[in-house]
């Protein structure tokens, strides 16, 4: 064999071990890991915080997990047909009482994981209203408008419903729009000391931001004091009941909630290094998750 032959032998036998090692360790990781997870959310600043926080959890438990974005009607139907495991963004009883009717049969609800939520029309403090049924006759100090979220969400149905209710459709119209765009437009009002009606829900980090008001909603169209569930595909548990322990046991606080909100405003942040950011410093909370310690 000529030296150039054997160089050429060499460095084909070096390519092919390194394929091979390449090879084994992918088959090695993929026996690793406990199973592919998707968790549906909807972009709303609270449910990219927490969906975040538990992918961080699972996957530190060995679970590869997709996170999948949708609209609120999409996401309960992904969990209900089994294109996605989970969700941890059900808000219940009011919000998405019309999603959890027609598909409550297909999910399990494995019950509250965060309390103290509240939906309803929001204003800056220094705006002299104070409740819903006002706005008919001072529509034209918030530019005959309420700025809204994504259309479709179980917010806006209210707000179409607290509109119906007190008689503003003559006077006030609803944008559509998303969570980002009903801030951006809530920054600039009250950068510009303008009025402005937003509809909008708690926990979210404009509260944090700035000085806000609800308005006072005499007919309850909005309900009182909510909860954002838990709800998984029916057969997790028995598919991988690790994964469906930790979604059961997840329950935090608002205000922990509002810690991973706050860091993901931070300009330039990345939502999913913040989770596991928070994840790391709160390994109390986290056991409590994982292996269901009191």
């Amino acid at each position: 064999m000529t030296r150039t032959s054997l160089r050429k032998a060499v460095r084909c036998g070096a390519l092919m071990m390194a394929a091979g090692a390449g090879l084994n360790a992918g088959i090695a990781q993929a026996q690793d890991s406990k199973g592919d997870i998707t968790l549906a959310y909807v972009e709303w600043s609270s449910e990219v915080a927490s969906t975040n926080v538990v992918r961080a959890v699972l996957e530190e438990q060995g679970y590869n997990v997709e996170m999948s974005s949708l609209s609120a009607a999409a996401m309960w139907q992904a969990v209900a047909y089994g294109d996605a495991d989970g969700m941890v963004a059900a808000w219940l009883p009011s919000t998405h009482e019309q999603y959890l009717n027609e598909v409550g049969d297909k999910v399990e609800d494995l019950g509250a994981n965060l309390n103290g939520t509240k939906l309803g029309l929001v204003v800056p403090s220094y705006t002299d209203i104070s409740s819903i049924d006002e706005l008919d006759d001072k529509a034209d100090m918030v530019n005959d408008e309420i700025v809204g979220i994504d259309p479709g969400a179980g917010l806006m149905n209210l707000t179409e419903k607290a509109i119906e209710e007190y008689d503003l459709g003559d006077e006030i119209n609803l944008q559509s729009g998303s969570g980002a765009t009903m801030t951006a437009a809530l920054d600039s009002a009250i950068k510009n000391d303008e009025d402005i009606v937003v509809a909008g829900w708690t926990p979210h980090w404009m509260f944090a931001r700035w000085d806000l008001k609800y308005l006072e909603d005499p007919k309850n169209v909005y309900g009182g004091a909510e909860h954002i569930n838990t709800v998984v595909r029916q057969g997790l548990k028995e598919d991988m009941p690790e994964a469906y322990a930790i979604l059961d046991n997840f329950e935090w606080t608002p205000e922990q909630m509002g810690e991973v909100m706050l860091m993901n405003q931070e300009e330039g942040s990345d939502p999913y290094e913040n989770a596991k950011k928070w994840v790391e410093n709160h390994p109390d909370v986290v056991a409590e998750w994982v292996n269901g310690d009191s």
